[in-house]
Order: structure tokens, then C-alpha cells, then sequence
């Protein structure tokens, strides 16, 4: 991508001498677009929590089985990715797209790296749309009023927010931020989330002390939640069976994964 596509907003917060949650991310996932800080850090935490890297790629499948479910079974033509990080292989665009070419999505999210990769994720079917917008989820009215550009609010969107709210480190606002994002789409909508865990049955223990040598290190901050805060996010939503599990768990595949101590769920507004 050359320089020109690169948004001047994005440049300026550029720091690549701190690790990055979006880099590290991709770094654990066997992706490219990583620094040397990302891969020590990205390796320090996975020394200290090994089960880190199968969490990382739980969530992206869980993703996957989530939009095609979506799409195929639910009929979703519309959706809102908050937070989605570095494009990989199959996105959540080119599932529902490969589904229903018709899909519109809405990716957002506010690190420079992914805003210099926008055009990867710009690329549509013909019958399409695909849309990205740099915004925070802290400011979830700048979400609704730009994504309202590109998705019709009164039809049924499908708003993703995988691993993100976990940034969001007062409950109450992370709460009060989906009440928000939810109550701006119809009934029929539907919320799709993941959220890591220290819940002793989900093996979560181990998030602590790396996530507390994370937030010493690397940007931004993070933290993980109780299985009951994170069911919480879904007041007011119907959950769709099998509720809020391990994502790794969610409508999984025959072999049964491990369990990772990483929350997934789908629910519908009623």
C-alpha cells in the first residue's frame, strides 16, 4: 500500500516501539504484520500462558462459524464489525459475502496498522458492499452515525464485537456501550461477542498475571472478566443455544476443541 492510501490519522498514532494488541494478535495467529516488540511480547505472554496462541486462533474460528450461521440460517444480510484487527484469511466480509453476495458490512476499528490495510478490507463482491470506518468503540455514536452511511438501521445487522470489550475497562461503561450499539438496531438483530475469561472452570486463572505483564509492556490495556459480567452484556437478548460457553465450544465441529478460557455467545433481540 503505498503511502498515499495511507490516512494521516492512522500514521500519527503509528508507535511500532510498543507492542500492539492488533500486531500481537496476528503474530499468534501466524500472520505477517507484526514487529520484533510485538513478537517478544507476543512470546513472553505465551511463555507465561501457553494456551494463549489456541485462544487467539478459538476466536477466529468462532468467528467463522458464527457469520456463516448467520448468513445461511439466520438470512443475515448486515453486518457490524467493532474492533475487527488485522484482516487474515476469511474475514468476515468474504464469509458472508461468499454466502449471500449481497451482504453489507461495516468493519471499525481505530489501530493505524489496520487503517493501513483498509483496502484489503475494502474489496467487495460487485453485489455488495464492504465499508470500514476509523472510530473507538468507547464512542459508540460515532460507530452508529458513520456505520448508518452504509447499513440500513431499521433492517436486521448482525453487530460483532470479538475480543473488544475487553478493552473497555469499566464494566459499566463497557455495559453501557452495548446497550447503546443494540438499542440503535431493530428486533431481529443480533450480538455476537467473545470475551476473555479468569473463570477457574475455563482453565482462566493464567489470564491474570499475563495480562497484568501485558498491560505493563504492550498497548492497549486489557482485561478479563467473570463468566457473570460477561453474560450481563446480553441483557435484554435472547441467547441462541448453546449460550454463552467456551467459543471454542460454540457450535463446534464433530472433534471436540479444547475448552479456552475465552467467552462466546450469539443472541438475538427479541
Amino acid at each position: 500500500m503505498s503511502e498515499s492510501h495511507t490516512p494521516s490519522s492512522g500514521s500519527a498514532r503509528l508507535n511500532t516501539g510498543v507492542a500492539h494488541n492488533a500486531r500481537v494478535w496476528n503474530y499468534w495467529i501466524g500472520g505477517k504484520d507484526n514487529y520484533e516488540v510485538d513478537q517478544q511480547v507476543g512470546e513472553h505472554v505465551a511463555g507465561m500462558f501457553p494456551i494463549i496462541r489456541d485462544i487467539a486462533r478459538a476466536d477466529r474460528w468462532f468467528l467463522g462459524r458464527a457469520v456463516r450461521f448467520l448468513t445461511e440460517e439466520r438470512g443475515v444480510r448486515q453486518f457490524l464489525d467493532i474492533g475487527t484487527g488485522l484482516p487474515t484469511v476469511d474475514n468476515t466480509h468474504e464469509i458472508a459475502q461468499r454466502i449471500a453476495p449481497d451482504a453489507r458490512i461495516v468493519y471499525v476499528d481505530n489501530d493505524p496498522i489496520v487503517l493501513a490495510h483498509a483496502r484489503t478490507l475494502l474489496t467487495s463482491t460487485p453485489g455488495g458492499v464492504t465499508d470500514y470506518i476509523d472510530a473507538d468503540v468507547h464512542d459508540p455514536t460515532a460507530i452508529l452515525e458513520r456505520a448508518a452511511r452504509t447499513l440500513d438501521l431499521t433492517e436486521p445487522v448482525a453487530v460483532m464485537m470479538l475480543g473488544i470489550l475487553n478493552f473497555v475497562l469499566d464494566v459499566e461503561k463497557a455495559r453501557r456501550i452495548v446497550r447503546e450499539i443494540m438499542a440503535a438496531v431493530p428486533s431481529g438483530s443480533y450480538l455476537v461477542l467473545t470475551h476473555p475469561t479468569f473463570d477457574d472452570d475455563l482453565g482462566g486463572a493464567g489470564q491474570i498475571p499475563a495480562m497484568e505483564f501485558w498491560n505493563e509492556n504492550a498497548t492497549p490495556p486489557i482485561t478479563a472478566r467473570s463468566g457473570e459480567d460477561i453474560a450481563a452484556f446480553f441483557e435484554g437478548l435472547e441467547f441462541l443455544e448453546p449460550g454463552l460457553v467456551s467459543c471454542s465450544r460454540w457450535r463446534a465441529e464433530p472433534e471436540t476443541p479444547p475448552v479456552v478460557p475465552q467467552f462466546g455467545a450469539v443472541a438475538v433481540k427479541p
